[in-house]
């Protein structure tokens, strides 16, 4: 597997065009869901900041031609996504988040897709799937970490992958987690 650098999110268009015609999919762009509140405990909505890390990630990805997304079943997965899937007409794609099966479930669905999709997960199955799909093994999100989106080119050999961060900083990593 080739690590690219971390690009800025100018350099992701030219990314998203290096890939081969017959990919499929061509580009793979994952993301923990935005900053969320505390309450209801069990499906709680965005915070303002992480209302406004959705506009910052719509506003990265608005020239990458995402024409599928995936979202969990929780409010803040299909929130985050909300901006971008408004701005291009598009219906996220709920895959449920159902326990170890999860990853497997995202990573098939991903593969069924064609074009550049867009994954809004959580801080433990961003990178699990990211490995699923064939890039590196990395540790998991923290619960602090909102700002990493991963890219991968699962069709290259190897896959080719980079990282990125958007919208404005997250707290400081905690041990063991990105």
């Amino acid at each position: 597997m080739k690590p690219l650098s971390v690009l800025p999110p100018a350099c992701l268009l030219t990314f998203a065009l290096a890939t081969p015609a017959a990919a499929t999919p061509e580009l793979v762009i994952l993301v923990r869901h935005a900053e969320r509140a505390t309450e209801p405990a069990g499906d709680p909505a965005l915070t303002p900041a992480g209302e406004q890390r959705a506009l910052a990630l719509a506003q990265a990805l608005a020239g990458l031609r995402v024409n599928s997304i995936l979202t969990t079943q929780f409010r803040r997965t299909r929130d985050t996504a909300a901006p971008l899937a408004k701005a291009l007409g598009l219906q996220p794609r709920v895959v449920d988040a159902k326990g170890a099966a999860h990853v497997q479930a995202v990573a098939d669905a991903v593969r069924a897709q064609t074009g550049v999709v867009l994954v809004v997960g959580h801080s433990n199955t961003v990178t699990a799937v990211l490995a699923a799909l064939g890039g590196p093994k990395l540790a998991d999100l923290c619960e602090t970490s909102f700002h990493h989106a991963f890219l991968l080119q699962p069709a290259t050999e190897p896959p080719r992958w980079a990282q990125f961060s958007y919208g404005a900083p997250s707290g400081a990593p905690e041990a063991n987690c990105l």
